[in-house]
């Protein structure tokens, strides 16, 4: 049996069914790099303890460079994970007096736990920039637009006259909370597992800092048990893949309606855009239908994560293979629902006359009459309500009717305490409407303008927290590189 993982404990070949079973390999070229990355940390920590000899860690990290060249496609993926397809290719590569010698000091449990780890934190630096760019997207159409009229909506139904900045405003706070998710699941996936071993780490004397140093990570999953078998991060980080998903699902819902010839709002862009193939004249929005669905995907992941990791026993159980897929399916999906939606809004025809002109349908002035008869005559809000309400089911929506409704109510007419044709009229005006509205996270364009700048101050620093995570990142990775550099050229000396 030439199957380095079996020859020792079982004695007959895996059958082919079982193999294909039990095989990681679909989810595992996502790892490829990763666990070389992870391989080349963990045998110079080998080497600068003394486990190995420094010309057996050069051997080895001159051969897995060449095992990275050759690509994940080179591999013998007959091995049930990559990991062990890694490890045999080196072998047949160096021989098992060297090669064999990769393994010491640490177990596919702690292994795998870290690659993943790895892979995922860059995703989640690539999430964050996204979504930092599609808010941005957002602020930029707002400030174009503040003074831009449109009819709000609760239930569906024509409620009062906003702006399509307000509007915007609201989809962009809705992000940047998952923005704070996202950098929440960054930092509780960046800790190193690596030299946990199996589960009750190791009898060699390792420097676990070193790995981690060497890595990136920001610190450790200390207990070794822990380490190795828990996949809280993927719960967590799928968990807010899945509030990313609902905030874009609301947002492309209206995109869909807004874009229908019923409502009228704007236009997709082409790119975009699909038609029919037997109704020339369609023009449907199919990305924003996907992105739609996609969110069911996701949640559909989050779902399978959380029933894969349900009652486990400590420690390591192979369920936790299970988890791995859909957590790079939850990935890919919100990755590119983000994209789509940032090239969406940035590309998108407004239709500002229609909005001005659908802004104040449906009496959506009501609220603010009933408030103006609150200030000038000091009646109870909930009478001026119902004045105002019975007034909306008329078609005459003029001072005279409104005295004569409040008369029937009161006893009083509302002329005669204070309310003025030009507070009337004021009062049914769109734009004064929103003007009004001035209080703190209110449509009046001035607190727009405000909050626009508040917001994109928050941008800037959503955007150095990005950087300054990614630098970190990518200067560990640069240092081990180079560490490795070293100990090869060495070698050819």
């Amino acid at each position: 049996m030439n199957n380095i993982l079996r020859r020792g404990r079982l004695e007959s070949s895996e059958d082919a069914e079982v193999l294909n079973y039990t095989s990681s390999k679909d989810a595992d070229r996502w790892l490829f790099e990763a666990d070389l990355a992870v391989d080349n940390a963990h045998v110079i920590m080998l080497a600068e303890t003394g486990i190995i000899t420094r010309d057996e860690c050069t051997l080895i990290l001159s051969t897995l460079d060449k095992i990275e060249q050759e690509g994940y496609d080179k591999l013998d993926l007959s091995y049930e994970d990559i990991h062990m397809s890694i490890e045999a290719k080196l072998i047949e590569k160096v021989g098992e007096d060297t090669g064999g010698r990769m393994h010491s000091a640490r177990s596919r449990n702690d292994e795998v736990a870290t690659c993943i780890r790895l892979v995922l934190r860059d995703k989640l630096l690539t999430l964050m920039h996204n979504v930092i760019g599609l808010r941005k997207a957002m602020l930029e159409l707002a400030q174009v637009h503040k003074e831009t009229l449109i009819p709000g909506f609760t239930h569906l139904q024509h409620a009062q006259p906003t702006t399509l900045a307000h509007h915007l405003i609201a989809h962009h706070d809705a992000l940047a909370r998952d923005s704070q998710r996202l950098l929440g699941a960054y930092i509780r996936t960046n800790q190193s597992p690596l030299g946990a071993a199996a589960f009750a780490s190791t009898g060699f004397d390792i420097n676990r800092q070193r790995t981690r140093e060497l890595l990136g990570f920001d610190g450790l999953v200390e207990n070794s048990m822990d380490a190795v078998s828990t996949r809280d991060f993927i719960v967590e980080t799928t968990s807010a893949f899945s509030n990313i998903m609902t905030n874009l699902s609301r947002l492309a819902e209206e995109l869909i309606l807004w874009s229908s010839e019923e409502f009228g709002l704007i236009e997709l862009d082409d790119r975009f855009c699909s038609t029919s193939s037997i109704m020339p004249q369609k023009k449907n929005p199919d990305t924003a239908e996907l992105m739609r669905a996609k969110t069911g995907t996701v949640f559909g992941c989050l779902m399978s994560v959380l029933s894969i990791t349900k009652a486990l026993p400590m420690s390591y159980n192979r369920d936790l293979q299970e988890a791995t897929p859909h957590l790079w399916r939850a990935t890919s999906a919100t990755l590119g629902s983000v994209n789509i939606a940032k090239g969406i809004i940035s590309t998108m025809q407004i239709n500002d006359e229609k909005m001005l002109s659908l802004a104040g349908t449906g009496f959506s002035t009501a609220t603010e009459l009933a408030d103006t008869i609150v200030r000038t005559t000091e009646l109870p809000f909930r009478t001026a309500h119902q004045i105002v309400a019975i007034l909306a089911k008329g078609n005459e929506f003029t001072l005279n009717e409104a005295d004569r409704i409040a008369y029937e109510i009161t006893g009083m007419k509302l002329s005669d305490e204070g309310l003025s044709q030009e507070l009337f009229e004021g009062a049914l005006d769109v734009m004064e409407n929103v003007l009004r509205r001035s209080v703190e996270g209110g449509p009046s364009p001035r607190e727009v303008k405000r909050m626009i700048e508040d917001r994109n101050n928050q941008l800037m620093n959503d955007i150095d927290t990005v950087l300054e995570k990614l630098n970190s990142v990518q200067d560990s990775i640069k240092r081990l590189e180079d560490i490795k550099a070293v100990y090869i050229t060495r070698g050819k000396k």
